[in-house]
């Protein structure tokens, strides 16, 4: 796991690792409702934040990427996450 945060006051581990539990309990619903599908990326809008995860084909791995909304758009921050997908292959 690599981690970075240009604010101080948030706690990336701990946002990680609650946002892999997340994507557990949504890859359980999808199974328990027998859907055929994948999850491509999360998206969690807060008051004044945006937190995505983008998953990895398997599902096994996911980029966590939280942001300000006043300061980025949603569409910029799907840009950067499909900018560094390569790592998750």
């Amino acid at each position: 796991m690599a981690a970075h945060s240009n604010v101080a006051s948030f706690d990336i581990e701990t946002a990680a690792a609650y946002n892999t539990e997340v994507v557990k309990q949504k890859l359980k619903a999808i199974s328990a409702l027998k859907l055929n599908q994948t999850i491509q990326d999360i998206l969690l809008t807060l008051t004044d934040q945006l937190h995505l995860l983008k998953l990895s084909p398997n599902g096994q791995k996911f980029i966590y990427l939280a942001v300000n909304s006043r300061d980025t758009n949603l569409a910029v921050a799907r840009q950067v996450l499909k900018s560094h997908t390569d790592v998750l292959s």
